[in-house]
């Protein structure tokens, strides 16, 4: 099988040395030395395959950092999946942390078995963010969302019907993983309609497509906490 890289980010040197050494215990993960600020991520990172970067998000320059790795310039490089580790703040504040690359959202107090609950599936691209933070982002989301289409012309009308039957299983909480299952499709394929039906939606998000999709009333199902949250 093969392992996940991670690496630990945190301005607390004691809490990143004990968190990294807590993940080095577990088979599925490569964990790479903590570092303790954002001059020396970077540093670290050059040349190196990281799937997963734990990141602190009293760090300053935190989210820049985020930015630059998980939306690399050079196309062969491998984009880094970032989950911040700190509390939850309002959620505007994580709607830009999503458009920034974020993909992921953990408390540092919670358990390990959460944290390593949000990398499986962050390192497959997908959202994971706190219980307490999903209504509010959706709602802060559909308020953000253009209104309903109302003619042809509206970037929903563009999509095909594999996209908007991707983006119907997803409004309504099914994960990417069973949505391969249900259409029969292999994993790579639902990312690609996934990424397809974003660029024709113009959002960075899963979220903001389902907000959007949510908003022009694809689906009727009401809306609730999915499972690749």
């Amino acid at each position: 099988m093969t392992q996940i890289s991670v690496v630990v980010i945190d301005g607390q040197r004691t809490f990143a040395d004990a968190l990294a050494g807590r993940l080095s215990a577990e088979t599925s993960l490569r964990v790479l030395p903590a570092v303790e600020s954002v001059a020396s991520a970077r540093r670290l990172l050059v040349g190196r395959h990281v799937d997963i970067a734990l990141l602190d998000t009293g760090l300053a320059e935190g989210m820049r950092l985020a930015t630059e790795v998980t939306r690399p310039r050079a196309p062969a490089r491998h984009p880094v999946r970032v989950i911040m580790l700190g509390e939850v703040p309002e959620a505007g504040r994580i709607v830009e942390a999503l458009r920034a690359g974020v993909t992921g959202w953990v408390r540092k107090e919670d358990s390990i078995e959460h944290l390593l609950a949000a990398v499986q599936r962050v390192v497959r691209d997908e959202i994971w963010l706190p219980s307490v933070a999903v209504g509010p982002v959706l709602r802060l989301l559909l308020h953000q969302s253009p209104e309903r289409p109302a003619s042809r012309n509206h970037p929903m009308a563009t999509l095909t019907p594999r996209e908007r039957e991707v983006l119907s299983y997803l409004a309504d909480g099914i994960g990417r993983g069973e949505v391969a299952e249900r259409m029969r499709l292999s994993p790579n394929t639902v990312r690609s309609h996934l990424q397809n039906l974003m660029a024709k939606l113009e959002v960075h998000t899963t979220l903001e497509a389902v907000a959007l999709a949510r908003r022009a009333q694809v689906h009727e199902a009401p809306p609730r906490v999915a499972s690749w949250y």
